[in-house]
């Protein structure tokens, strides 16, 4: 089985993937497309500024513990829960929590003040990651000089982080453990996850014999899902990018294909 992805771009100029998924036991490609791709990722790259959190607990310089507190100016409703919430100051850990849970946008834009945006950057790229990370805190409408994105990456990059991260290869082991319990909280099942058949409320453990944990990224012309799927004897890593041109109708076919993308790695695992 193959994932269409040259035919897909073929018939649609204008529609882009980036698309990996590798055994992260075996280091064997399981599928790719054009995976040095750079594309636009949404809402993704807040996966490095968790990584930079955890880096700086592993060190001691911070405690998942510490209490901060939304600004006004940081409120940001559409994605997230913590604008529907009545508590102003929440634990690092808790921040944290609803970014991987629910990609929460007041969330990232605290956690951001908190650890400084350019410290997020400068840690991204010394970990290797070139072509990968986030851009900006989440603006809309995005004023004059903005970013116009709030994150970028391929899918080479991703995969090495999801890798990484699951290999306990850059955070302590326990740190490596609350990153993935974090994204194991995502509710976006959407994408190439949506194959998989768990209940989007609760799936950080095996059902039918799979495990998830991974971060979607979405807007208007962005769909982007990365992550790791397991068996109970097999563990890849996997990122499919989706990009389009505004005014393309091409949603529900990008969709359809990540979907494909989520079958192929279930073949994988029960092979």
């Amino acid at each position: 089985m193959t994932v269409a992805f040259e035919e897909h771009e073929s018939e649609l100029p204008g529609l882009r993937f980036s698309a990996l998924a590798v055994d992260v036991d075996t280091g064997a490609t399981v599928f790719g497309h054009q995976p040095d791709l750079v594309l636009n990722t949404a809402s993704v790259g807040k996966i490095f500024l968790l990584h930079r959190l955890l880096t700086e607990v592993d060190a001691g310089a911070r405690s998942l513990e510490d209490r901060v507190t939304r600004r006004p100016a940081e409120w940001m409703d559409n994605s997230g829960l913590w604008y529907l919430l009545q508590a102003d100051t929440l634990s690092l850990y808790d921040v944290a929590a609803l970014i991987g849970a629910v990609s929460d946008n007041a969330a990232t834009n605290t956690l951001c003040r908190v650890i400084g945006l350019p410290v997020v950057q400068e840690h991204t790229r010394d970990l290797g990651y070139l072509y990968s990370g986030l851009d900006d805190i989440v603006r809309w409408p995005l004023p004059p000089g903005a970013p116009r994105r709030l994150s970028h990456a391929s899918a080479e990059d991703l995969v090495r982080f999801v890798t990484r991260t699951a290999t306990a290869a850059d955070l302590s082991p326990a740190s490596a453990d609350t990153l993935q319990r974090w994204l194991g909280a995502g509710m976006d099942l959407s994408m190439v996850a949506s194959a998989f058949g768990l209940d989007p409320l609760a799936h950080y453990f095996f059902d039918h014999g799979v495990w998830l944990w991974n971060k979607t990224g979405t807007i208007s012309t962005v769909r982007a899902d990365t992550g790791l799927v397991m068996s109970p004897d097999r563990r890849i890593a996997y990122a499919v990018l989706a990009n389009w041109e505004s005014g393309m109708d091409v949603r529900d076919r990008a969709l359809a294909l990540m979907r494909t993308a989520g079958d192929e790695l279930l073949r994988q695992l029960a092979a």
